[in-house]
């Protein structure tokens, strides 16, 4: 697993919980926020970083209680959203210099 080395201090932009996933959502991003901690709950949700909706088929499995750690402003604008199955969950914390 690759490891984040962060250089200066990092503080919390704010959290959001994104639901009804059965249709493709996007991050609502914080101002001054350049990295997320997003954790699924609950069911499966498939994402995609390049702008693209994923589809129940298509795009990167994020597993429920796993974490994905994403940085950039333009990575996090792009990310789409998905659920595999019903009542998934997606816990989002936001962070910035």
């Amino acid at each position: 697993m690759a490891k984040l080395v962060l250089d200066g201090p990092l503080t919390s932009k704010g959290y959001e919980q994104i639901t009804a996933l059965d249709t493709v959502k996007q991050l609502t991003v914080p101002t001054g926020a350049w990295m997320a901690i997003i954790q699924a709950e609950d069911q499966k949700v498939r994402w995609r970083a390049d702008g693209t909706d994923p589809t129940d088929a298509i795009g990167m499995v994020l597993i429920t209680e796993e974490e994905l750690v994403l940085a950039g402003a333009t990575m996090l604008a792009a990310l789409r959203f998905l659920e595999e199955a019903a009542s998934a969950k997606l816990n989002v914390e936001y962070f910035g210099g």
